[in-house]
């Protein structure tokens, strides 16, 4: 088998923390071929570090040696990006959010039907093995109909201080297109990607915006600080199920917690930590389930996914139509917010 040509565009901090770590563990699959960063003192020392052979200037030139590409850049530049790679013929994984505008993403589904190519969003939560026992769960009706979702994405002072994720302009947002999108794409996979109708959200920066923060997460300036850094919404959808949604880079709280609970007619869950809980034999049942000790990490499972859906050996996990439905609900919560009024969603 001949070994996937991959390069990589943008190798900042989640370059070098996970995607570069993961495709490095598929030896035999894929081989390094090119590396393009705006940043070429960057590019040149990841290039060496990885054994690297080729270090772009220009991403056009990498698109012509590859046979797949990362991308790893600011949001503002993932659709531009993704679909010269797609028109050139190169597979795409992008990394989250898809874009960060739904007519963005439009266009990115469009390129990667059109030219008949792989484009997966790099919703890493997904192969958890929680996620994959909660989705066994959902799939099999061990909760029946589920009626409500409750959703939370929280951090205690922990906005990210470094790079550009408080930079609006190149990010479209903060908590919420960072860090909340995980959980609501991950929230709608496991309901079966529900058809939403209404969103109601509010936005808030006040906790950044004061002087003297404390923050776990480096420094920022306060003055210009201008994404959320805690974000709230109310979502419901045609089949009558309503998703309670929050996430914060900064919120008061006592610890950082991520939870997804799902409350069906026959049962409900818990993803993290993974509980099941049901009513039978006339008592209730709290089901606690041991996971395995050796678990391969989910942004290698994400990287040899994508390496085999290339092949066309597997079929994408994160088809970008739900990706894009991420993208809608993000843009929803932020008009709403903006507005003071819900969103209609057709």
């Amino acid at each position: 088998m001949t070994a996937l040509k991959i390069g990589f565009i943008g190798v900042g901090g989640i370059a070098q923390g996970r995607h570069l770590p993961a495709f490095s563990e598929l030896k035999g699959k894929v081989e390094f071929t090119a590396v393009h960063d705006v940043n070429k003192e960057r590019a040149s020392e990841v290039a060496e570090r990885f054994s690297i052979p080729l270090v772009f200037d220009e991403a056009a030139g990498l698109l012509e040696e590859v046979d797949a590409v990362a991308i790893c850049t600011p949001n503002k530049f993932h659709a531009d990006m993704a679909i010269a790679a797609l028109q050139a013929g190169v597979h795409v994984l992008c990394e989250k959010p898809m874009a960060v505008t739904a007519a963005e993403g439009e266009a990115m589904v469009r390129a990667a039907k059109q030219h008949q190519r792989v484009l997966l969003i790099g919703y890493h939560y997904r192969y958890t093995p929680e996620a994959d026992i909660a989705k066994k769960v959902v799939s099999q009706g061990e909760i029946g109909e589920p009626l409500v979702a409750r959703v939370q994405a929280m951090r205690r002072r922990k906005v990210p201080g470094w790079g550009v994720f408080t930079n609006k302009e190149l990010q479209g947002g903060g908590s919420l297109i960072d860090f909340g999108c995980h959980l609501l794409d991950l929230a709608l996979w496991l309901l079966d990607d529900p058809e939403p109708v209404e969103v109601t959200g509010t936005t808030y920066n006040r906790l950044s915006k004061t002087p003297g923060l404390v923050n776990d997460w480096g420094s920022f300036d306060h003055e210009t600080f201008d994404v959320d850094d805690h974000v709230t919404s109310y979502i419901t959808f045609t089949n009558g199920l309503s998703m309670q949604f929050e996430c914060s880079w900064a919120a008061n709280i006592k610890e950082d917690h991520t939870s997804l609970s799902l409350s069906g007619v026959d049962g409900g869950m818990q993803v993290y930590p993974f509980e099941l809980y049901q009513a039978k034999y006339g008592s209730l049942w709290d089901s606690v389930v041991k996971l395995p000790e050796a678990v391969e990490d989910a942004g290698v499972l994400q990287a040899r996914h994508f390496v085999n859906c290339c092949l066309g050996e597997e079929e994408p996990i994160v088809q970008p139509e739900q990706a894009l439905r991420v993208n809608r609900m993000i843009e929803a919560i932020y008009q709403s917010s903006s507005k003071r009024s819900a969103v209609r969603l057709s």
